[in-house]
């Protein structure tokens, strides 16, 4: 998987633990989910491009760098990736935000679009994509296309937890756009649902069934 990246940073791996424990209450996994994002978004962002620039200081001029090109946009899978949204806010708050609302048919497995929202100029914009799970990998499918659609050309999926499934069919459909993943685990369910996985994200993070 030459476009995966999965992270071993002990802090990511050690609240990853806390998450998939079935007795962390909703507070604690909101608040643990958005902490695992931020430092996601470290990870991410590692390649972003920077420019010289003069700056005063107390006591002289320096030259520094700061980030080049306008700033970048974090596309949100709802309902759940709003989880892990706020978390990467925290670490790049000048980001613009789009939303896709996406829910998945029980009996296909396959998303229905409901939503769509997004900067008018993201085709200028790099563009980081984020949903806790890649299970089957359609709705990050769906959404990747969609986001193309829109004119994104530099684009980057994030989530916290992926299936070699899901895996296997988004780099498929999108070999071009690399995947960050927290961890892998070993397989889906009958049901789509990641093994042995933390159980359903945005129901963890809302304290919904």
């Amino acid at each position: 998987m030459p476009n995966v990246t999965v992270s071993n940073h002990p802090l990511i791996r050690h609240k990853l633990t806390l998450l998939r424990d079935r007795t962390t209450g909703t507070a604690h996994f909101r608040q643990i989910a958005r902490e695992i994002s931020l430092l996601m978004a470290y990870e991410v962002t590692r390649d972003l491009p920077l420019e010289p620039i003069d700056v005063e200081t107390p006591l002289e001029m320096a030259r520094a760098e700061r980030l080049a090109g306008k700033k970048l946009c974090l596309v949100s899978i709802l309902r759940a990736g709003n989880g892990i949204l706020e978390g990467m806010l925290d670490l790049i708050p000048s980001a613009r935000v789009g939303h896709i609302g996406l829910y998945r048919d029980p009996a296909t497995l396959l998303p229905v679009e409901y939503y769509l929202k997004l900067p008018r100029d993201i085709a200028d914009r790099r563009v980081i994509l984020v949903d806790p799970m890649l299970a089957t990998g359609n709705s990050a499918v769906a959404a990747t296309t969609r986001l193309k659609q829109a004119g994104a050309t530099a684009l980057k999926y994030v989530c916290l937890l992926a299936a070699p499934e899901g895996i296997a069919t988004f780099t498929q459909a999108h070999p071009d756009v690399p995947v960050f993943a927290a961890a892998i685990d070993r397989e889906l369910d009958s049901h789509g649902y990641i093994r042995p996985g933390l159980g359903d994200a945005g129901d963890r993070i809302y304290g919904t069934r």
